[in-house]
């Protein structure tokens, strides 16, 4: 099976990205493959609902100044995709957005949504607060795309400021990989 995991952090080796990596540990120790995207960081247009991507039906963004189409390709062939973000003023990224939004887009225009039955998860990661509000608008990405959301035994939240403070949030850890086994126990059981 496949698993893409979004990095919407653009702190490249920080603490959202150790929270991805936490999550991916138990999933690549089953054998899958997965692969982690970094999109933070990118200089990436939000949708601007000219609605070209419904005209072709193509599952592409009109715009290809970006690398939004190669990500939404990443996803299409994913069997599972997390998308994680840090929290800013209280809500994902900018880039996480651009993404949730123009993929959004430009796949539920396709005859058959290929996002069905996947299965998505999200990843909030706060220093202090706003990791629910972001776990949410993430999560309804997935729910919007018919999408299967595994949960953990705690919020899919990690609480870190500065990078390496992850490491110190044991329980949010420990989140993340339980988050990554109910990710492999869905697969299987959807498989």
């Amino acid at each position: 099976m496949r698993i893409v995991a979004f990095n919407g952090s653009p702190r490249k080796g920080g603490n959202t990205s150790r929270y991805i990596d936490a999550a991916l540990e138990p999933i690549r120790n089953k054998g899958h493959e997965a692969e982690k995207v970094q999109i933070g960081g990118h200089m990436v247009r939000g949708c601007t609902a000219c609605l070209n991507c419904r005209k072709t039906g193509d599952g592409r963004c009109i715009y290809d100044d970006d690398p939004m189409n190669s990500w939404i390709e990443a996803m299409k062939k994913a069997d599972a995709i997390i998308i994680a973000s840090p929290v800013y003023f209280s809500d994902m990224t900018p880039e996480v957005k651009a993404l949730i939004d123009r993929a959004g887009y430009a796949l539920r225009g396709m005859a058959e949504n290929p996002l069905t039955r996947k299965i998505g998860a999200g990843i909030a990661v706060a220093r202090r607060a706003g990791h629910t509000h972001t776990l949410m608008s993430i999560n309804q990405f997935f729910f919007i795309n018919d999408m299967v959301v595994p949960g953990s035994s705690y919020w899919n939240v990690g609480i870190a400021r500065a990078i390496g403070d992850a490491e110190a949030d044991e329980e949010g850890l420990k989140t993340m990989r339980r988050l990554g086994e109910n990710i492999c126990w869905l697969l299987e059981k959807l498989g």
